[in-house]
């Protein structure tokens, strides 16, 4: 069977061949434009598209396998750089962090130089009270560096508190916003007296001034003195709101000194008042040295930005609070 088939198309197979053949032979012979033979061209023109077709598949290839180790390289080198900036990120965290200590210690040591008529200690809160109850903090100052209970407590800006518990080597400090706290206090604007107390909120209140007194928000408030804890004329806060009860008025206070961010604090060792210096007299006694004893001042004005000398009698319609606790 398969013989009669090879034999019937023999003669076509061998005439296709034959042509074939010629065809070949012509286009060997034949040239194109710039002498070019006809075989090269049609040898070119079917070779040219597998020869595309390599060359792009090896393209491709190689794109994909250089791109997988650039991106690899690319994630090492992704790695390195977000390590090196978490290290850049604590280090300029801790430089701020000791940019801010620096400032903090240089105001508690001008304020202690512009008031070398009283003896004070400067100290750190190192500690604080974990019952919310109770606003309380712990100091790195205690017994040995002279720290005694009932002494007061202050920073630049304000008063804190006062000593309650003392200990070798540390101390605790009763916060003037706790609900146990008590400070004699006058108002800056009247000079009315009265006892600055906490209640357990963040903000104390002033007690013991009658409903009768003009008490407006914004007046500041000083200490009097009455507690034989602080000096008078210190700064507590002022006035936020006031409103009449019985029988006296409800005058809720904003304490000068920020009670929940305190990390530098002053231990005033006694109750000399503080005086406020004139500009000359700062400089004077910072060019004085250490030993030598403090120019005295005639007539000094105690520290008050109602500009009134502290030494001028208290309002006559002042309320007569009972003295605080110590």
């Amino acid at each position: 069977m398969v013989d009669t088939v090879i034999s019937r198309h023999r003669p076509a197979a061998v005439l296709a061949a034959v042509v074939l053949a010629q065809v070949l032979l012509l286009a060997f012979q034949i040239k194109r434009d710039h002498d070019v033979r006809l075989i090269r061209y049609w040898a070119a023109a079917v070779v040219t598209p597998f020869e595309r077709f390599g060359t792009w598949s090896l393209a491709k290839v190689g794109g994909v396998w250089t791109g997988y180790v650039a991106l690899h390289g690319a994630h090492a080198e992704n790695a390195r750089l977000r390590t090196e900036l978490a290290q850049l990120q604590l280090r300029n965290r801790q430089l701020e962090s000791q940019a801010l200590e620096a400032q903090r210690l240089t105001v508690l040591l001008n304020f202690r130089d512009a008031h070398t008529e009283a003896a004070m200690l400067a100290a750190q809160v190192i500690g604080a009270s974990a019952d919310p109850a109770s606003h309380t903090l712990v100091l790195n100052r205690g017994e040995r560096d002279h720290v005694r209970r009932n002494m007061g407590v202050i920073t630049p800006d304000g008063v804190v508190g006062k000593i309650v518990e003392v200990f070798p080597t540390t101390s605790q400090v009763l916060l003037m916003n706790d609900k146990d706290s008590g400070v004699g206090a006058l108002l800056g604007d009247t000079r009315t007296h009265g006892v600055v107390k906490g209640s357990g909120d963040p903000d104390p209140r002033m007690d013991y001034v009658v409903n009768d007194e003009k008490v407006h928000p914004g007046e500041m408030i000083f200490t009097s003195g009455e507690d034989r804890i602080f000096p008078k004329g210190l700064l507590i806060g002022r006035v936020t709101a006031t409103r009449e009860g019985n029988p006296f008025q409800i005058i809720r206070i904003e304490p000068a000194a920020r009670l929940d961010r305190l990390e530098d604090v002053l231990v005033l060792l006694s109750q000399q008042e503080l005086y406020q210096k004139k500009p000359d007299e700062l400089a004077e006694s910072a060019a004085r040295p250490e030993t030598a004893e403090p120019a005295a001042s005639p007539g000094p004005v105690k520290t008050n930005p109602t500009g009134r000398n502290s030494s001028a009698p208290a309002n006559s319609h002042r309320a007569s609070p009972p003295p605080p606790g110590n």
